[in-house]
């Protein structure tokens, strides 16, 4: 069995993607800045190696690195949960840039790196920050000369299962009701990734834009609210007090409503038949997921 190393194992993309590579047989050697944390247990529960790595120690990135086949990247944007105090997004380029190096100095044969939907259009139009961040990393990566495989998902159908998108009995964002909005399960990112370690061949030297669907958020609210058997309507958020919090942020929104992301969701499923669409992700995880976060809140405002 050959080892792939995981960073950012803990976050939702790594879980998903150590998931995936564990079923599939693969050695994960997961990375993590803190072992005892309950995400971090219950990956190594699930059959994983743990293994401790500061993203500002290229040294401690080349050690977890050593001797494995593969290796997952993903670094948090600003406003992730769990960012320390003041992440910005000089410290995301420069941790992806520190794990691309430290897979290069270990002689790591397959990086698999995931990036954003829509940093392939950085030459031709202005892109959100988030994505640049992205971008600028997969350039680090390319010179550098790395066997490599850019993954661009889309946003995720998870930022409906939470505070991000759900707030006061309504699915609340920024996105115009009638604008079509691409999302995918976040489990399919682990697929994706299982399959780029699985066939190096067709995916080194790979860069692909991945959706699992698309629909308006209006249709995005129905289909949640007739999955968890209770109105949920859809609430628009003005840019303006977007703006107020962040021009960065309002611009990304204002970006996703006047250009969106154009991934091909055709396509994408051609990869990975299973692919799921927002109904079967519902019907799997997700109604469970916002059923759960409604209760909670629920009992959070009964407490006040």
């Amino acid at each position: 069995m050959k080892t792939i190393v995981v960073v950012g194992a803990t976050g939702l993309q790594g879980r998903a993607v150590t998931a995936r590579l564990l079923a599939g047989g693969w050695r994960v050697r997961a990375v993590t800045r803190d072992p005892d944390a309950a995400a971090a247990r219950a990956l190594a529960r699930a059959g994983a190696e743990l293994v401790s790595a500061e993203m500002d120690d290229t040294a401690s990135l080349i050690a977890v690195a050593e001797g494995a086949h593969g290796l997952f990247s993903v670094q948090p944007t600003v406003g992730s949960p769990g960012t320390p105090a003041g992440f910005s997004a000089e410290d995301e380029v420069r941790w992806g840039r520190n794990v691309a190096d430290a897979a290069h100095a270990a002689g790591v044969r397959h990086l698999v790196y995931a990036s954003l939907a829509g940093a392939g259009r950085h030459d031709t139009e202005k892109l959100p920050q988030n994505t640049i961040n992205k971008w600028r990393i997969e350039q680090h990566i390319t010179r550098l000369g790395l066997p490599a495989t850019f993954l661009r998902p889309v946003s995720f159908m998870e930022n409906y299962t939470g505070a991000y998108h759900l707030r006061d009995g309504a699915v609340a964002t920024p996105f115009a009701a009638g604008v079509p909005q691409q999302i995918m399960a976040v489990d399919d990112v682990g697929v994706f990734a299982a399959l780029a370690f699985a066939r190096p061949g067709e995916w080194i030297g790979r860069a692909v834009d991945l959706a699992g669907d698309e629909l308006t958020p209006v249709r995005i609210a129905a289909a949640v609210s007739e999955a968890v058997g209770r109105p949920l309507p859809y609430v628009q958020i003005p840019i303006e007090a977007i703006a107020r919090i962040s021009e960065e942020f309002a611009y990304a929104y204002t970006w996703l409503n006047e250009r969106g992301y154009r991934a091909d969701v055709a396509f994408t499923r051609a990869l990975h038949p299973g692919l799921m669409d927002l109904r079967t992700w519902l019907e799997r995880t997700g109604a469970a997921q916002v059923t759960g976060f409604l209760a909670t809140r629920g009992v959070a405002e009964q407490d006040r």
